[in-house]
């Protein structure tokens, strides 16, 4: 699959929120509730969209996958010191395309993007409870790094050293 990422521009806000929403509902029907819906409307992701905070994945002009890549992460890493790594939040791909090696690319993406600029990890958390994603990101090379509680949810914090 040739994939490509881009950072999304302020069109890309509508599409953003549907690829969100439907990994939302999938997740929604295995029980493992994710995101709430509000947060996912396209009025929602559009200030993240014009910060240049979101990135989408295209596959022949069709985007396939989204995430986000912060630079500063005060809810889920308030414990460490600023300006070391870049933070991936709402990846997400289109189900059609699982299975296909999309978010491995993502990662990837990520991996190169937050090397240029001159960062020392790539870092996210998922749902502790969550044992399939926890193995994709393992798999990736993601390191457990702790666990968290944030609100009512524990997360599984993780790093990838650059």
């Amino acid at each position: 699959m040739n994939l490509v990422v881009r950072t999304a521009n302020g069109d890309d806000h509508h599409v953003i929120s549907q690829v969100l929403r439907e990994a939302a509902a999938w997740l929604e029907a295995q029980g493992m509730p994710m995101w709430r819906d509000n947060e996912l409307l396209p009025e929602h992701i559009a200030s993240d969209v014009a910060d240049g905070t979101f990135v989408v994945g295209e596959c022949a002009s069709e985007t396939v996958a989204v995430m986000k890549l912060q630079l500063e992460d005060p809810l889920f890493w308030p414990d460490l010191p600023a300006g070391e790594a870049a933070f991936v939040h709402r990846l997400a791909v289109r189900r059609a395309f699982a299975g296909r090696g999309v978010s491995t690319a993502m990662l990837r993406w990520a991996v190169a993007r937050t090397r240029q600029l001159g960062r020392r990890y790539v870092r996210l958390d998922c749902e502790a409870a969550r044992p399939r994603l926890r193995a994709v990101y393992e798999g990736f090379g993601f390191r457990h790094h702790s666990d968290r509680q944030v609100g009512p949810y524990l997360v599984a914090r993780y790093e990838y050293p650059l």
